[in-house]
């Protein structure tokens, strides 16, 4: 199967889920390829065929934006070089969950939520402690009489029963043993980090010397600003006390910066987002909802409600 193809197929497989999908990022670089909404789950996809071309500069930005834009990177693939990614499995490279199609779709189709990631060593699953400890001590079991009849140290079953997850081998064998079902999903859209390990969210980029006076701008009126390297947009600059965010884009007004601004407000569609396009001259006023502001007007903003309001009436969008 194409990548071109494989995106669309899970660009629909989204829609059919029920997401609100943006328009594909087909622009480079680029961190993720499309963003999706449903409710209050947010979405940073990228869609690969070999997950191993997945690096960590990627993996990194995408976190990032997800800590931006309250969303969750997700990339889903179909092998590494090696295999192809098993059903029903959660892998993670640089930070990120991995899904096959098949996982994707059982977990956003039919919302049944993966029982197993993969780690080093092997195939794990969540062990709910608290049933683990009330199963075995209904039979009246040590913890030493269940370390043998698993095989294992003392030492190791204290610790499944203080939250270490276990191999899917010894998932199956404990769940003989009692009788109960003992495993939990793998987290996605929740907080994942006790699965993917401590792989820290890098620093944010530098910013390219170019964007300094809106940088500057954006500063001086109450936003943080996050450069990005590998997206549709060049910043998000967030304002919490006026509860804004905005994407911005900096470049002459030519056919690549309309391409982009149009990424940018289908993006911002998705993410609850608004977003800007910076250029020294502006033929028009919006592009697609993208507000088209001039240099000279951006570094004569005073406040963030003046920069609300010049949005809204370029983009033709309620503040």
């Amino acid at each position: 199967m194409s990548r071109s193809a494989l995106v669309g197929n899970v660009m629909a497989m989204l829609e059919d889920a029920g997401f609100l999908v943006s328009d594909r990022c087909a622009i480079r670089p680029k961190s993720f390829d499309v963003a999706a909404r449903r409710g209050d789950d947010v979405l940073l996809v990228k869609i690969l065929g070999n997950i191993d071309s997945f690096d960590g500069f990627t993996g990194g930005e995408m976190r990032r934006l997800g800590t931006y834009l309250n969303a969750t990177p997700i990339l889903i693939g179909l092998r590494t070089r090696d295999e192809e990614l098993k059903p029903g499995v959660v892998y993670f490279r640089h930070g990120v969950p991995v899904l096959s199609p098949d996982t994707a779709v059982e977990l956003f189709v039919e919302e049944v939520p993966p029982l197993i990631y993969a780690a080093p060593g092997g195939l794990y699953v969540n062990i709910d402690s608290e049933v683990l400890a009330d199963e075995r001590e209904d039979r009246d079991w040590s913890l030493g009489k269940l370390a043998t009849e698993l095989g294992v140290s003392r030492r190791t079953v204290s610790k499944y029963e203080n939250g270490m997850d276990a191999s899917v081998e010894v998932a199956a064998e404990l769940e003989d043993l009692f009788e109960a079902d003992l495993t939990g999903p793998v987290s996605i859209l929740g907080d994942a980090e006790p699965v993917r390990g401590e792989e820290p969210t890098p620093e944010d980029p530098d910013h390219d010397p170019a964007d300094e006076p809106i940088v500057t701008t954006f500063t001086r009126i109450g936003f943080d600003v996050h450069p990005t390297d590998r997206a549709p947009f060049k910043t998000v600059s967030e304002n919490d006390r006026e509860r804004q965010q905005v994407l911005t884009g900096h470049s002459q007004l030519n056919r690549t910066a309309e391409k982009r601004a149009r990424i940018m407000s289908s993006v911002g569609h998705v993410t609850r987002t608004r977003s800007i396009y910076v250029v020294e001259d502006a033929s028009k006023e919006s592009v697609d909802g993208t507000a088209i502001i001039k240099e000279s007007e951006m570094e004569a903003i005073d406040d963030a409600d003046e920069l609300r309001d010049l949005i809204s009436e370029r983009s033709g969008e309620p503040a």
